[in-house]
């Protein structure tokens, strides 16, 4: 009997000593590091506007959003000075605090961060002691897991190194068939609804399944048809995480019983099953010898360095979850911010028939009338500005996020562990200081001289060796669609075009892009 009472006592005390330490580490992450790190930083002359209780600043953050959006914009006149509707916030609190000032996400102390030198020294001296944060990481959980996008340290480093091949060199090379071959068949697909008689499309939805058809074909050697269930629910997990960022998150409220919990949970592993089922079909020509390899492609990479990861001594684990992780990031990522791009080429295209004949004609001109080669994409001066220029307008990805690992000094900064450091891409591309007075205009001519736009970061690839590791792959792949789009098809804006750019985690028209399509051999 005396025995079990130490037994009980003893257990008592470890629960006891648990729950305490719970409480104090749960003190310590809502209270006291942010506190320490907003005493720090008003020290050095940053500050602003000031939290409420564990929301911080979201509410407000969250009501001018909403009191921007419903106004005139949304109508069919196009303008282009979008930061105001988008980033309100943004711009109250830097009229108010300055270029860098603090605001609370949450708990969570934020830098918004303008500066452009200091922004190139964090991107590129800073890589490996910044990363995503916990908040990030848990609100991209269930749908991109911890995949390239939100890996960070050594982790993201090897990641990177894995993933690299299939973006280089002739591998790169060898997906332009691909592309051509797909939007050959969008093209065709548009040919024949205008022949029936349809003369209005919305464009996104046509770029949005042409650029998912290239990156299951190019990616992960399977077809549309086979992967367009994992873009669906992809997009409806996005959509969860949109929501969700609205809201407080508490260590362990993942594991909450609640409708949002469980849909997301259910989506995931709808997803995580359908991309077992494309995995193990690789893995099962490997295994039963048809081919000597899992093949060069991102997918086959992963799971050959797997494999080799195995025998190895290396201490960085590969497995089949994390692989599943990145396959959902590249999915996902190597489509959406392409599409977009796309469609926001295509509409400033469209609302300027001009620059639209000027891409035509150096197509000719470069083309002679035929597919692009490789070598002649590279001669599309115009067309490159037209796409820098849609990137600088309307970059899919609004917001840079970075959180700092440890200490460091950036500038006349010194920054301390626990601090995130944001950093607004759209309001650093419409600054009237670094570009002009014609900031908020459609004007590819900017990008024609090189050492205008070379102090004026920008970044909608990100920058440093933290940046994009698609980019060229979706340069390539816009230059195809868009050169082939334009040899085939004239088009203009359609009066049902309401111009209404919102986030969505990722920057997208609220309700698409109409335009209206006419062949180029028509009278």
């Amino acid at each position: 009997m005396a025995a079990m009472v130490v037994c009980f006592t003893t257990l008592s005390l470890l629960f006891i000593s648990l729950v305490f330490k719970l409480v104090l580490d749960t003190i310590q992450c809502y209270f006291l590091i942010p506190r320490r790190i907003k005493n720090i930083m008003e020290k050095q002359g940053v500050r602003g506007p000031k939290p409420r209780g564990l929301t911080g600043n979201k509410t407000e953050m969250f009501n001018l959003t909403s009191q921007s959006t419903v106004n005139d914009m949304d109508s069919d006149s196009v303008r282009h000075d979008i930061v105001g509707r988008l980033l309100p916030h943004y711009v109250k609190w830097s009229k108010s605090y300055g270029k860098r000032f603090i605001y609370w996400h949450g708990i969570e102390p934020r830098m918004c961060l303008t500066e452009t030198e200091l922004i190139k020294e964090l991107m590129t001296k800073h890589h490996l002691v910044t990363g995503k944060s916990w908040l990030q990481q848990q609100g991209s959980k269930h749908f991109t897991g911890r995949g390239l996008l939100m890996a960070n340290g050594q982790d993201w480093y090897h990641q990177r190194h894995i993933a690299a091949p299939a973006f280089m060199g002739d591998k790169l090379k060898s997906y332009s068939t691909h592309m051509v071959e797909c939007t050959k068949r969008m093209l065709q697909s548009l040919e024949n609804a205008v022949k029936s008689g349809q003369k209005e499309f919305e464009i996104g939805e046509h770029m949005v399944r042409l650029t998912a058809d290239i990156i299951a074909r190019t990616e992960f050697d399977t077809s549309y048809e086979k992967g367009k269930k994992i873009f669906h629910l992809l997009t409806s997990l996005q959509h969860l995480c949109a929501q969700a960022s609205r809201h407080l998150c508490f260590p362990g409220s993942r594991f909450y019983p609640t409708k949002y919990n469980r849909e997301m949970k259910s989506l995931k592993m709808e997803v995580d099953r359908l991309l077992m089922e494309i995995i193990q079909s690789r893995k099962d020509c490997f295994e039963i010898g048809r081919s000597s390899s899992y093949g060069n492609d991102l997918l086959g990479n992963l799971l050959n360095e797997m494999e080799k990861k195995r025998s190895g001594g290396d201490k960085f684990k590969l497995n089949l979850q994390m692989i599943m992780d990145e396959c959902k990031t590249f999915f996902f990522v190597g489509h959406e911010t392409t599409a977009l791009l796309l469609t926001w080429t295509v509409m400033l295209l469209a609302t300027n028939p001009h620059w639209q004949q000027k891409v035509r004609a150096e197509f000719k001109q470069v083309c002679n009338g035929g597919v692009p080669s490789l070598d002649q994409l590279s001669k599309l001066t115009v067309l490159h500005m037209v796409i820098n220029e849609s990137l600088r307008l309307y970059p899919p990805a609004t917001v840079l996020p970075r959180m700092a690992f440890e200490n460091i000094k950036l500038g006349d900064l010194f920054i301390p562990k626990g601090l995130s450091i944001w950093i607004p891409v759209l309001a650093i591309h419409h600054s009237q200081e670094l570009w002009g007075q014609d900031a908020n205009e459609f004007n590819p001519d900017r990008f024609n001289s090189r050492p205008f736009t070379a102090g004026r970061h920008f970044m909608p690839f990100a920058a440093g060796p933290r940046n994009c590791i698609g980019q060229s792959f979706a340069m390539m792949e816009v230059k195809i669609i868009l050169v082939m789009l334009i040899s085939q098809f004239s088009f203009t804006i359609s009066e049902n075009y309401r111009h209404a750019p919102v986030v969505v985690m990722t920057l997208k028209p609220k309700y698409g892009v109409q335009v209206y399509l006419k062949p180029l051999e028509d009278p």
